[in-house]
């Protein structure tokens, strides 16, 4: 809105003409009057008079201006001299009058615990910002020796895999030894799952967002979720929401994450039950849910579920969940979960609906 052309003059006044502007028109009235009386009365000498009260008048106009300056207006230039200082990073600045035992001071005073504040934020951001470095460089360190080490031990044992396979295939059918080899392979094939999980958890791909269909990329992992339980009384449903939009995202990545919370709903599966997976927008987000009917994560392991290498299972690598978790940050999403033992789990995704266009294909 527009101010009015007085509003905008009156508001460009120096302080100091808007405190004396009304002390002078009051005493240029209180002359103006005393000039009236003086007239009526009719008294001799009467300009000697008018002299003495316009003397006075400028007198105490000097006096007040004086007292003005010392007390306000260079507290003021102090006080703009030091804003300035700090607006430029210099936050070891203080005003001096907050010494004074007036509203002036106590404005002073809260000014240089304003400054201190902020001086004492600053620190701890530095402080952070400094540990947060540390640790980056630290985990980027740990990534190439993890990523150097699985690279070292994926050539070896490929070639422990092949021997032991060529093995099993040279003894006898009816030889005890090739159930054990049979447990080799097993126990390769996982070594070597933990080695692929290491490997993509050290260098992850960046996404590559493009609008798709997000029910699709949850029915393929569907789809593969299916195969694990062929011989199992355990269901996957899924409806897919007609509703939802588009979504911006990586759908082999977010595939990998509802394909991971799918198979941990399976294996907390002791009997017969089911795992459910929903889909809706919240205004601008998309939600995906994956519920089961498992046995729950305990209350102590909740907030760890999400840190590299933690697993409540023995058969686990303890890398699934913190990978997703890192998906999902790189879609610029959040991931949550609830549970409570004997009652199942459910996690919840939140994806934004559209990435910026740098960021898309």
């Amino acid at each position: 809105m527009k101010l009015p052309q007085t509003v905008r003059w009156a508001t460009g006044i120096r302080w100091q003409w808007k405190v004396f502007i009304p002390i002078i028109a009051v005493l240029a009235l209180s002359l103006v009057v005393v000039t009236v009386v003086l007239r009526s009365l009719e008294i001799q000498n009467a300009q000697w008079i008018l002299l003495a009260a316009l003397g006075f008048a400028i007198l105490l106009c000097f006096v007040l201006l004086s007292v003005l300056l010392v007390l306000v207006e260079r507290p003021l230039e102090e006080l703009m001299e030091t804003i300035e200082r700090v607006r430029h990073g210099d936050l070891s600045t203080r005003v001096g009058f907050a010494k004074r035992d007036d509203d002036i001071g106590r404005l002073g005073r809260q000014f240089n615990e304003m400054v201190e504040q902020l001086n004492e934020s600053r620190r701890k951001l530095e402080e952070f910002h400094q540990r947060e470095m540390a640790r980056a460089e630290h985990l980027a360190t740990l990534g190439e020796l993890a990523a150097g080490l699985a690279h070292e031990i994926r050539n070896p044992l490929a070639g422990i895999a092949g021997v032991v396979d060529v093995m099993s295939k040279d003894l006898p059918a009816n030889s005890p030894s090739r159930a054990v080899t049979g447990d080799v392979q097993k126990e390769i094939r996982h070594i070597q799952d933990i080695l692929n999980d290491l490997l993509f958890y050290a260098r992850p791909r960046p996404p590559a967002f493009r609008p798709s269909d997000l029910n699709t990329t949850i029915e393929q992992a569907v789809m593969l979720a299916r195969q694990q339980v062929r011989n199992k009384p355990v269901q996957i449903l899924f409806a897919p929401n007609p509703s939802l939009p588009l979504v911006d995202h990586d759908p082999a990545l977010i595939q990998q994450v509802v394909l991971n919370l799918l198979l941990n709903g399976i294996q907390a599966i002791s009997g017969a039950g089911k795992v459910e997976l929903t889909t809706a927008r919240e205004q601008d987000q998309a939600i995906v849910e994956v519920s089961d009917t498992g046995k729950g994560i305990p209350a102590d392991a909740l907030p760890k579920i999400f840190k590299p290498f933690f697993t409540t299972r023995s058969e686990g690598t303890g890398l699934g969940l913190s990978l997703a978790n890192g998906i999902v940050q790189s879609h610029g999403g959040t991931i949550e979960v609830s549970s409570a033992s004997g009652k199942g789990s459910r996690f919840r995704i939140e994806l934004p609906l559209e990435r910026p266009k740098k960021d898309r294909l």
